[in-house]
C-alpha cells in the first residue's frame, strides 16, 4: 500500500485490522448486482460537473461535503474507492481519489485493478446495501493539487510548466468534444501550448486485467512525449477525472510537481474568452 493505490490482498488484509469506509464508483445498475461487501454507492463522485458556471470549487466543496455527511464519512476515516477496472470508467475511482483528498480526507487509496481483481482473487461480492449513519463532515481543504482555468490561462505563456492533454485522440485532434457526445461542448480542439499523452499509456493489461504500468515504464512513456520530470506539469481532460488517473500515475513514476485543472476541457470550451487551438494538431 501506498500513498495512492493499495493491491487486493493489502485491503483485504487491512479490513481485518480497522474499520475501511469503502466507496463503490460504478453505475447504479453495476452496484445493485454485486459489490464489494460494505460497498458504500457513490456514483456522484464520478458524475459531478465542476465550472465557474456551476459556482466552482467552493460549490463542488458544499456538495460533497453535504453527501459524505449523508453517508457517514468522516476526514479521519480510512477510505478505498474502486471501479470496475482502471481503463473503462474514465479515471472514476482516482477521481474519487482527488475529490476526497481536496476535502481533507488524508488516508484514501484507489483499489488497484479495481473489482476486477477483487474478483480475480476469488473474493466475494453481495447485493447487501450497508447501514449508514449522518454525520457532520466538515472539510479542510487541500488545494495544493487542483487548479482552477486562471493558473491553467498562465501556463500557457510559461515555458517552465507542462499543459499535458489526457483525453482521448478524437478530443485531442478536435474531432470530437467529450466523452458525453460529440456536441456536448461548444468548442472542439485543446489548450494551446498542449502535450498529447492519452491516459491509457499509463496502464498496461495483465491476465485479463488493467493495471497502472511500472514507475519506469511511466517516465518513458513521458519522455516519449517531451514530458520531464524536472517541470511542473498542469494536467487536463473534459471533467478531471482521466487526469486524476494520469496524476497518480505521474506521482507514482516520482514527479514532484502535479496540478490537476478539474474543470478541464468543459469549463474552458464554454468560456469563449480563452484561447484554443483547433483542426488538426502542427507536427
Amino acid at each position: 500500500m501506498n500513498e495512492y493505490l493499495i493491491e487486493v490482498e493489502e485491503f483485504r488484509q487491512l479490513t481485518k485490522e480497522k474499520p475501511v469506509f469503502i466507496i463503490d464508483t460504478r453505475d447504479t445498475a453495476d452496484y445493485e448486482e454485486c459489490h464489494i461487501p460494505n460497498a458504500i454507492h457513490v456514483i456522484d463522485i464520478f458524475l459531478y460537473l465542476c465550472t465557474r458556471g456551476n459556482g466552482g470549487f467552493p460549490a463542488m466543496v458544499n456538495h460533497f461535503s453535504h453527501l459524505f455527511g449523508k453517508i457517514g464519512l468522516k476526514p479521519t476515516d480510512t477510505v478505498v474507492v474502486y471501479e470496475d477496472a482502471m481503463d473503462n470508467g474514465y479515471g472514476r475511482s482516482c477521481r474519487g481519489w482527488t475529490i476526497l483528498k481536496y476535502l481533507g480526507v488524508s488516508d484514501v487509496h484507489v483499489l488497484h485493478g479495481g473489482l476486477r481483481a477483487w474478483l480475480k482473487a476469488g473474493y466475494a461480492v453481495t447485493q447487501e446495501v450497508p447501514e449508514v449513519s449522518k454525520t457532520a463532515f466538515s472539510p479542510q481543504l487541500h488545494s495544493d493539487i487542483l487548479i482552477p482555468a486562471e493558473e491553467m490561462v498562465n501556463a500557457i505563456s510559461n515555458p517552465d510548466i507542462q499543459i499535458v492533454d489526457c483525453r482521448d485522440y478524437a478530443e485531442w485532434i478536435g474531432a470530437n468534444s467529450s466523452p458525453y457526445g460529440y456536441d456536448y461542448c461548444p468548442r472542439k480542439g485543446r489548450i494551446p501550448n498542449a502535450k498529447w499523452v492519452e491516459w491509457y499509456r499509463m496502464m498496461k493489461i495483465k491476465d485479463g486485467i488493467p493495471w497502472f504500468k511500472s514507475p519506469d515504464e511511466i517516465l518513458e512513456v513521458c519522455s516519449n512525449a517531451g514530458i520531464t520530470p524536472e517541470k511542473p506539469v498542469y494536467l487536463y481532460c473534459f471533467k478531471g477525472a482521466r487526469t486524476s488517473n494520469t496524476y497518480i500515475a505521474l506521482k507514482l513514476a516520482g514527479f514532484p510537481s502535479v496540478k490537476n485543472y478539474f474543470g478541464s476541457w468543459n469549463e474552458w470550451s464554454r468560456d469563449f474568452s480563452l484561447p484554443i487551438e483547433e483542426g488538426y494538431p502542427k507536427l
